[in-house]
């Protein structure tokens, strides 16, 4: 569905779109960046609102998040459409391109939630949320309105600006945040984009809600031990209780290095911890990512896959009383 979007200004017959870092001038009948975002007559249109591609009830583990509800389940949802162009996106089918979709309004999503038993609330993931910006910003207030104990959850790239992400984070819960590099030669060869916003982002969401960090680590790109000691360190500086998930990359879309060998995966494990008091492995079979306590390494919470059994009844560690960064 069309409509008309936030955050713009008019140049002229051209339109400067306000809502990500890109800072788009879009051509009247052109698109920005982002491909869902149109100049028609003199204003700025959103051409995915409400526009559904994928849905479906998921472990919160899996988007990752395994400090914010453990062991409870989300519906997530996706449209198509990102302001990033990353050269191994899983997703690329929906994010590079106009999928086939279903108009759901914020109403009937609220419906939906209504129905779903063991449900915690919405994730908005799969494509990027922040250019679905208007549908995810109308759900979210109207889901917050309409059911208790609702949670809303946005797994993003970051890359928005400060003003629509302050004015959306007062009904996010929780938030995975892709910081895919600490180089800015990375983020414009590979994503189309800069580290600079995307550390803002985590900065500030850090301030306003529960916030996870996730690190796709490509063999050869930004796997280094330099890279991760930066990346570490930069979380440390905001919160070192902040989980870090490094995750491992398998050859995708356009990219074709091999996968990210195991035994790098495990050194930059072992790095990020010297700064970070949380740091799973994705992708990677047979790896522990329990959750220890920092301070006595009690078995807080116990994973194998998707299996969840938690040991801890408050953010308290029972063994310790040492204070752990857990919303149950």
């Amino acid at each position: 569905m069309e409509r008309e979007a936030l955050f713009y200004e008019k140049q002229g017959d051209k339109i400067s779109c306000k809502l990500c870092p890109h800072n788009c001038l879009i051509a009247a009948g052109g698109h920005g960046k982002c491909n869902v975002r149109l100049n028609r007559e003199g204003k700025l249109h959103t051409i995915n609102y409400g526009e559904i591609t994928s849905m479906a009830q998921d472990p919160i583990e899996k988007k990752p998040l395994y400090h914010f509800k453990p062991g409870s389940n989300i519906l997530s949802v996706g449209s198509f459409g990102c302001n990033f162009s990353c050269g191994f996106c899983q997703n690329y089918s929906i994010s590079q391109g106009r999928a086939n979709s279903e108009y759901i309004a914020p109403e009937k999503l609220v419906e939906i939630c209504k129905n779903l038993e063991d449900n915690i609330g919405v994730a908005f993931t799969y494509n990027e949320p922040s250019i679905w910006y208007e549908y995810v910003y109308n759900a979210s207030r109207l889901l917050k309105e309409s059911l208790k104990d609702i949670n809303i959850v946005m797994v993003t790239n970051g890359y928005i600006k400060e003003d629509p992400l302050k004015m959306l984070l007062p009904y996010v819960d929780a938030m995975n945040i892709d910081l895919k590099a600490f180089n800015n030669k990375y983020y414009k060869d590979i994503c189309g984009g800069s580290v600079t916003p995307v550390m803002d982002t985590i900065k500030i969401s850090s301030k306003e809600c529960h916030v996870e960090v996730t690190t796709l680590l490509v063999n050869g790109e930004n796997d280094s031990s330099g890279e991760i000691s930066e990346i570490a360190g930069f979380i440390a500086s905001i919160n070192k209780d902040i989980p870090l998930h490094l995750s491992r990359y398998f050859p995708n879309y356009k990219m074709k290095n091999p996968a990210t060998e195991i035994e790098v995966m495990l050194k930059d494990r072992d790095i990020a911890k010297e700064y970070l008091n949380y740091v799973y492995l994705g992708n990677v079979a047979g790896t522990d990512n329990s959750t220890y306590c920092p301070k006595c390494s009690y078995k807080l919470i116990e994973r194998d896959g998707f299996y969840v059994h938690v040991n801890i009844s408050d953010g308290i560690c029972p063994k310790c009383g040492y204070k752990i960064n857990l919303i149950l």
